[in-house]
């Protein structure tokens, strides 16, 4: 989320406003191949900072937050990650108008392969202003590889970090011109996304109605991670304006 979407105890405060991971979910196994991960190395530790979605051979989206100074980085498609997981190599592109405090953000970034990503099936991008009307019962499939939810331990609730790729299922909260607010809340047996979820995807649907139509990207939240999951329209004008440098559009 805005709080992060990411590991926080590595990374502490340089994403403490920008990473999040999937609550009250489930192991996604080979369910959402296409879905992967930024890598990167903090310290001596490797691990997932940063959840995506390949929207073409040669592209990786994600979140604008998600960048860590550096212009080349590592993205990953396994389920999990290990020593042995083999890593993409690019260049990260954030929308040069990412400022977080305007109503519209820009949280908008890419990752541009220096060779297509073979063997897997991008997922597809929404048309203009397709969701600008959405049924309030509309479900969501929220998919990455960021935190658990939150386990109380004596000095307060910790979210656990298995590294793996998770999906969830939210619905529909509110539309807004830049977000689709997702409910959360387990109380209504809703899941979602924490830290290291941010840049992930929520794809339309759910269940038997899943598709592979990607309807937003994970920003923020919720500091617990068990309300809202807020996210950043693939449909608005602003996010096809820098989609359309890379990609081509519907």
């Amino acid at each position: 989320m805005r709080f992060p979407l990411k590991t926080v105890t590595a990374l502490g405060s340089l994403l403490l406003a920008s990473a999040l991971a999937i609550t009250y979910g489930q192991a996604d196994g080979h369910r959402h191949p296409f879905v992967g991960a930024l890598v990167g190395t903090f310290g001596t530790q490797t691990y997932p900072y940063c959840s995506g979605t390949l929207i073409s051979e040669q592209v990786f989206l994600t979140a604008a937050h998600c960048d860590l100074g550096q212009s080349r980085v590592t993205v990953m498609f396994d389920s999990a990650y290990s020593k042995q997981t083999k890593l993409y190599t690019g260049t990260f592109h954030a929308d040069p108008q990412y400022s977080a405090p305007q109503s519209d953000p820009h949280d908008i970034a890419v990752v541009v392969f220096d060779r297509p990503v073979t063997g897997l099936t991008p997922a597809r991008l929404p048309a203009r202003g397709q969701f600008d009307r959405l049924s309030p019962d509309q479900q969501f499939t929220s998919v990455g590889y960021g935190g658990q939810e939150a386990v109380n331990q004596p000095g307060g609730p910790v979210n656990g970090y298995l590294d793996t790729r998770e999906y969830s299922v939210g619905t529909l909260n509110a539309v807004n011109p830049a977000w689709l607010r997702i409910s959360q809340n387990p109380a209504t047996g809703n899941g979602g996304t924490c830290y290291g979820d941010s840049g992930g995807p929520n794809f339309l649907g759910a269940g038997s109605s899943e598709t592979n139509l990607l309807a937003s990207t994970t920003i923020t939240g919720d500091s617990l991670c068990k309300s809202t999951n807020v996210t950043y329209r693939l449909d608005s004008d602003s996010a096809r304006a820098f989609l359309s440098r890379f990609v081509t559009l519907p």
